[in-house]
């Protein structure tokens, strides 16, 4: 065999070798139950306690909700009372789990005092950073946002200094106890710099990096730190949108999310977010950027939230 054949040989085992990973990497997205099994019990030995922000409504809602299912008490975190209260009847009627309702603005800075203050003495064996606003309802240019500077403060209060606050306070009795789960919620608009959103989507980079940059700080204590990072969810944030193979009901995301808790410090959640999500890195950012692309993406969220503007 001389070298040149020897060479041919090494690229085609090489080719190979790298559609196989591909490959093995597909099988355990398509099948999460079986490449990422989770015991009955796992939620329920991490800890007692749930601790969703946001858990009034959308996505934060469903965690709680299915977490309960799971043999969890809950306590959902918001500024709405009243809404509150009826979400944590529902699940305690429906679960026969408890929950605690903690009423505070995560748009404001003094809140997490309190906070720590009622959930000191439980035992928190997961936390779901959920809570997030939009700079708009409809997508804009930057300077096009009303009330810009408030905004500004409202935005990074809520989707950024939330998710680092609430990990400080339960990360040390995770710490100690060697064991937790918290879930970050990310965007897939956070996988490319997004025109029209330019401030949410840059606060969910914040959120998967530092997701991923903890995780890897404390995945040698037991604890399980994950980016999740959803493409479209029909939530109140999102204008109830009508669902369909791509845009999934909140309690449908939740419910696959859970499965690929053990996969990775990132996930997309479910299989049609991480296909499309394949789909976007393909696409060149000079065309996603371009203007006739954003104006086309403009009028098409137009239309989908009933031309609200």
């Amino acid at each position: 065999m001389d070298s040149l054949e020897l060479f041919f040989i090494s690229v085609g085992a090489l080719v190979f070798l790298l559609y196989l990973i591909k490959l093995i990497a597909c099988m355990k997205i398509f099948f999460p139950k079986t490449w990422y099994p989770l015991p009955q019990s796992f939620f329920t030995s991490l800890g007692e306690w749930a601790v969703v922000t946001g858990g009034s409504d959308g996505i934060g809602r469903a965690y709680a909700t299915e977490l309960a299912k799971h043999g969890m008490n809950i306590v959902i975190i918001s500024r709405t009372e009243d809404k509150l209260k009826k979400v944590a009847k529902e699940i305690e009627e429906t679960t026969g789990q408890r929950v605690k309702v903690i009423v505070a603005d995560f748009t404001k800075e003094d809140i997490y005092e309190h906070i720590a203050e009622s959930i000191k003495e439980l035992n928190v064996g997961v936390l779901v950073n959920n809570v997030g606003i939009l700079s708009s309802k409809i997508p804009c240019r930057f300077l096009d946002t009303d009330d810009t500077d408030r905004v500004i403060s409202n935005l990074i209060n809520c989707n950024v200094k939330s998710l680092v606050k609430m990990s400080k306070i339960v990360l040390p009795g995770m710490e100690k106890r060697q064991k937790g789960l918290i879930l970050n919620l990310s965007s897939g608009l956070a996988k490319f710099p997004c025109p029209l959103y330019t401030i949410y989507s840059a606060s969910k980079v914040f959120v998967e990096r530092f997701s991923r940059g903890l995780q890897a700080e404390y995945k040698s204590k037991g604890i399980i730190i994950q980016s999740v990072t959803p493409y479209g969810v029909s939530t109140p944030m999102t204008q109830h949108q009508r669902p369909n193979i791509i845009t999934k009901t909140a309690e449908d995301f939740v419910r696959t999310s859970l499965n690929y808790i053990l996969a990775g410090d990132q996930t997309y959640g479910c299989i049609p977010h991480q296909i499309l999500g394949w789909i976007m890195q393909t696409i060149p950012l000079q065309v996603l950027h371009s203007s006739v692309v954003q104006e086309k993406f403009l009028a098409f969220v137009r239309q989908r939230v009933g031309d609200l503007i």
